[in-house]
């Protein structure tokens, strides 16, 4: 793996622009085009440095993302760009305010087989330096830092593979402690079999391990209540017998207690946790309905500073009272414009907060509490400015045939009457993720193009509890796909969709139901658009074997598909009567590209004429995730010109 730091001039960060506390009026007479939507975002996940007088984040440079250091109030003759190549930048953090650290990952071939192997590079924030940590001793999974100094030195704990075979002990991770700086390791917890997580407190004393047996489907948990006493195992679980083990998400100042999260209640909800009893305490806080999402840690890292959660939209509670207030007040100056606190500095008194909605891209902004000052870093998008407001969103909940409630979101072009409109049905990835109303350029593209969008959160997804994603077990291509028509059913009751133009449109898992609406439900949709779709499912578990925990991943997807051939679009190529798009990437690490490939040579061997019946175009340089603007505009010019000829808006 190579990390090339370059020097970026020129950038548009940092300009001066006061948030108002009104709405801003629409754009007159805009005039878009396919590349406006395309455009990849100017600035992605800022993190901020503890001192807050840096930001890092993902940027747009060229139609690339890099990963950009900038010091705040140098402007943009002090920015750095990390140029990775032809790796993945999976995740950044701050270790102190001169040194970073980010994830990377990429494919290796190890002994005439594929590996993706995960490193972490750190980066001095002049640019200065770069080191690849453990580079000469990890094997393929390399990047996990289970703790981070608060003392302001370069020192994290990283937990890593030395080998890849499974008979060996390097199998198993071990922890080091490691000078970003330097590069320099000192060794801290042995591996042990089977022991593939390792958690630390806030101390850095590795207090906990987490085993898992693949073969016997077998877990346990081991505990020590400090950093010098040894392991035992407290607790163990069986998975055959829907056993789990309960992992806290956070160590408390008190050495005896921690803070878990727990689904008992049909939710998530966070509680208390006695470390040496591992019963769950004190309800600390839940959100009816739905789960919570990540945590953000205090400063001091024993405490909760806020967590998050999706409802109709993402949220957060804050508990503490300092973020609490300065979110209210930020809520109170934006007006109907949604307020996020992204990042902020270890005393809370420097953040990044992004301002927006779901029909407008927002934008970044640097908050100086102690100045009272608000400036803009950047623009999500530079075409669609902070005044601009596109297609309309909103939530709406409609019941599916057996009467359960889903919610989806609805999207209408802007300025037309939401009255027997060409539709599109646009199921989520995963299938265990959501949609909420949020920014999307591909709903907000369509709706451009005058087509009302509908994304269902239907049975499977996550976020709605533990009973409404197993009402997903055994239901891949099945109810979930009934709870896909019958949302088309729905906006059709409503009005909202002219039966007669209908297309479902998907990614993922989502262009898995694209491709099982053509061939199972042709008379409902006059077309299908598959991006980076499963059409095999036995195929995806083969692939799956080379990854870790590849018999349980088997055991659970069995659970939601007991038959993979009777689901599995490959296998009815013949029954294919609605013409359908199948786009790939063949840089695409999740699904691999020969899903859509072979998808589209059984369909021309079952006698379907390609740019008739299908069309098959497959991106050379794509991932799975539109890292690059010009395979983000290839995609939306390809729909756009198919839709316009199988389902015209």
């Amino acid at each position: 793996m190579k990390a090339v730091l370059t020097s970026l001039m020129g950038s548009a960060l940092f300009l001066a622009l006061p948030v108002s506390a009104q709405s801003p009026a629409p754009d007159s007479a805009p005039t878009w085009t396919v590349k406006d939507f395309a455009a990849l975002p100017l600035m992605e996940q800022p993190a901020l440095s503890p001192d807050g007088l840096h930001i890092a984040s993902r940027v747009a440079v060229n139609g690339e993302q890099l990963l950009v250091i900038a010091d705040v109030h140098d402007g943009p003759n002090r920015v750095r760009s990390l140029a990775l190549g032809d790796n993945d930048l999976n995740w950044w953090q701050w270790v102190n305010d001169d040194w970073l650290i980010a994830g990377i990952g990429a494919e290796s071939n190890v002994q005439g087989m594929p590996w993706y192997v995960s490193r972490v590079a750190s980066v001095k924030r002049d640019g200065s330096k770069i080191n690849m940590l453990a580079k000469s001793a990890a094997a393929q999974n390399a990047d996990d830092v289970i703790w981070i100094a608060r003392d302001g030195t370069p020192r994290i704990l990283l937990a890593y593979q030395t080998s890849i075979f499974s008979n060996d002990p390097g199998f198993w991770p071990k922890v080091d402690e490691v000078d970003v700086g330097t590069g320099k390791m000192r060794s801290v917890i042995a591996s042990r079999q089977h022991v593939r997580n390792w958690y630390a407190d806030a101390t850095g004393a590795v207090r906990m391990g987490v085993g898992y047996n693949d073969s016997s489907r077998t877990g346990k948990l081991l505990y020590r209540p400090d950093g010098r006493a040894n392991f035992r195992v407290v607790d163990r679980a069986d998975r055959r017998r829907d056993e789990s083990l309960v992992v806290p998400l956070l160590f408390t100042a008190d050495p005896a207690k921690a803070i878990a999260s727990d689904d008992r209640e049909g939710t998530d909800a966070l509680y208390e946790l006695d470390l040496a009893t591992l019963e769950l305490g004190r309800k600390i806080f839940s959100a009816p309905g739905f789960d919570l999402g990540g945590i953000t840690e205090d400063a001091a890292g024993t405490g909760l500073a806020g967590v998050r959660y999706t409802g109709d939209a993402p949220a957060v509670h804050w508990f503490d009272a300092n973020l609490a207030k300065i979110q209210a007040d930020i809520d109170k100056a934006v007006g109907e414009r949604r307020a996020r606190i992204i990042s902020t500095s270890r005393d809370g008194q420097r953040m990044v907060v992004h301002v927006g909605t779901p029909d407008q891209p927002g934008a970044y902004y640097y908050y100086d509490t102690a100045a009272g000052a608000m400036s803009i870093l950047s623009r999500v998008s530079d075409r669609f400015t902070t005044k601009t407001r596109l297609a309309p969103v909103k939530t709406i909940r409609y019941k599916a045939r057996d009467g359960l409630e889903i919610a989806a979101v609805l999207t209408v072009p802007a300025g037309r009457d939401a009255k027997n409109l060409p539709f599109i049905l646009m199921p989520h990835g995963g299938p265990f993720a959501r949609d909420a109303e949020e920014w999307d350029w591909w709903v907000q593209f369509l709706a451009w193009r005058g087509y009302a969008v509908l994304q269902p959160n239907y049975r499977g997804s996550s976020g709605y509890g533990r009973a409404f994603a197993e009402k997903g077990e055994g239901q891949w291509g099945l109810a979930m796909q009934d709870d896909l028509n019958d949302a088309v059913d729905w906006a059709v009751q409503q009005g909202i969709a002219d039966p007669k133009r209908v297309c479902m449109v998907g990614a993922s898992y989502g262009g898995y139901a694209a491709m099982r609406a053509a061939q199972r439900d042709p008379a409902k949709y006059r077309c299908a658009v598959s991006y980076a779709g499963v059409s095999d499912l036995a195929a995806m578990m083969r692939y799956d074997q080379r990854f870790l925990y590849h018999s349980t991943r088997k055991d659970w997807m069995k659970e939601q598909a007991p038959d993979f051939a009777a689901v599995s679009p490959i296998h009815f190529a013949g029954q294919f009567a609605t013409p359908i798009l199948l786009m790939h990437g063949k840089k695409d690490r999740r699904v691999q590209v020969s899903q859509s490939r072979e998808m589209a040579e059984k369909l021309k061997a079952a006698g379907k004429v390609q740019g008739r019946d299908y069309l098959y175009v497959e991106q050379p340089l794509a991932d799975h995730h539109f890292s690059r603007e010009a395979d983000r505009l290839e995609f939306l010019e390809k729909l756009d010109a198919f839709l316009k000829d199988h389902n015209p808006a």
